[in-house]
């Protein structure tokens, strides 16, 4: 039988370090879906179209992030009970996530399609890229059974310690998008709804590839035909833990999307701008993003086992060196956005126009390599209404007044605009600080109990 990662012993670093980089590859060829979407439409299709993708992909992110958090309640519970000696239990905590999952992929298969135009109204997508808009977010949304299976299975191999085998699983989906669009946007010229079903095809295709790997994959515990129902402990132990995550990435999602719709409004270059510099911050957030995954499945066990302390060191590391990366990826983004963006886009006022608007970014780089940390840290402690509560105060008391303001600035400067960034996640940083001495007492007193 195969057993989970063991994290609770040994060397720190290395394990932390082997967990995460096939977490941040497979984080970095999940971001090329809707990469290499905006890529070759910006390179076959016109500026409509560059909006339209680029205005429907950050509200399918939004809605692939949501998911993708709720599900982080599956991998911390499985975690704690790999921690707590009790991993023989991960089958009835797999099962019963499967069924409220399957739920929620119904749900949203129906509403997301029904709700397109709405969605694409309150992002105020240009008017000449409306109907593509909607387009885009119809077509995915009629695959989200793929994107909420392919995010539970992530999030299950990732509780056990296993983080190669979705690695290989996106691999393969990120071939068949890139041999799909080109197929589809470069050879019919399809456009955006080319683009669209490209992407649900191979997230259809990671989903299959997965199941075949987990049905042959022997784990430490068995998943029975028994343990597929709605166990009503479960999910609350599931829910407690991912609601807070979720809401606090859906919300912190809408700020985003609030900044998009404002950047909207300041016409089509601003909009294609704003959409390409999405995309080059996808990539340029992984590593910190790959981290804060790896931090919470690494705590989790350790907290289950009772190790704080150790868990508190895998935190410094952890920020050790994704501030070292962060240096680098600021230096690039600051004084080269144009290259960066000139990946996704031909029409030079585009460029110009995302790679000020990086610049804002490359200072959040130097920002986030210490809130991602810390939100996979709070996470794995099992801290989600905290990590939920700095959140949304980052993002609605900062994030889109300042946004905001700036937008109404003459003449408008994207870089401005793009501040409202880095002025929410000094926040959220400061916030994390004061929690973590709470958290150091709590576990401090705890101590001296036992």
């Amino acid at each position: 039988m195969k057993k989970a990662n063991d994290f609770t012993q040994g060397t720190i670093l290395l394990p932390l370090i082997r967990f995460m980089v096939p977490v941040f590859l497979a984080m970095f060829l999940q971001a090329m879906y809707g990469a290499v979407d905006l890529l070759i439409v910006g390179k076959f299709a016109q500026s409509t179209d560059v909006s339209a993708v680029s205005t429907g992909s950050q509200i399918m992110m939004t809605i692939t992030n949501l998911v993708t958090s709720f599900a982080m309640g599956t991998t911390i519970l499985l975690g704690q009970r790999i921690g707590e000696g009790r991993g023989k239990e991960g089958g009835k905590v797999i099962g019963s996530s499967i069924c409220l999952f399957a739920a929620i992929a119904g749900a949203f298969t129906l509403l997301i399609p029904l709700f397109c135009r709405p969605l694409s109204f309150l992002m105020n997508a240009p008017s000449e890229a409306f109907e593509q808009t909607a387009a885009y977010i119809r077509i995915c949304g009629l695959g989200s059974v793929f994107i909420i299976a392919y995010n539970l299975i992530g999030s299950i191999f990732r509780g056990i310690g296993d983080s190669k085998t979705p690695l290989l699983t996106v691999l393969i989906a990120c071939i068949c998008n890139i041999a799909g669009d080109l197929l589809l946007v470069a050879g019919f010229r399809l456009g955006t709804e080319g683009a669209a079903i490209a992407t649900v095809f191979a997230q259809a295709i990671s989903v299959v590839v997965s199941l075949v790997i987990l049905q042959r994959q022997e784990l430490s515990f068995q998943l029975e035909k028994s343990d597929l129902r709605f166990d009503r402990k479960i999910i609350r132990k599931v829910a407690a833990l991912g609601i807070p995550i979720a809401l606090q990435d859906l919300l912190v999602g809408i700020s985003f999307l609030v900044l998009l719709a404002i950047v909207n409004g300041l016409g089509l270059i601003a909009s294609a701008g704003i959409g390409v510099a999405e995309k080059v911050c996808g990539f340029i957030m992984l590593i910190p993003a790959a981290f804060m995954q790896a931090m919470a499945a690494f705590v989790a066990q350790n907290i289950g086992a009772g190790q704080y302390k150790r868990a508190k060191k895998a935190l410094a590391y952890a920020i050790g060196v994704s501030t070292l990366l962060a240096v680098v990826m600021f230096v690039v983004t600051f004084w080269r956005g144009d290259l960066l963006s000139g990946i996704f886009a031909n029409d030079r006022d585009v460029i110009l126009a995302s790679a000020d608007y990086l610049k804002a970014y490359a200072i959040d780089c130097l920002l986030t390599c210490f809130l991602f940390c810390f939100i996979g840290f709070f996470n794995g402690l099992g801290m989600t209404r905290f990590v939920m509560v700095q959140g949304i105060i980052g993002a609605f008391l900062v994030r889109i007044p300042v946004a905001f303001l700036m937008s109404r600035q003459i003449p408008v400067s994207m870089f401005h605009v793009g501040l409202a960034t880095p002025c929410s996640t000094i926040l959220q940083v400061i916030l994390c600080l004061i929690w973590l001495s709470r958290a150091n007492r709590k576990y401090a007193m705890e101590s001296r109990e036992d």
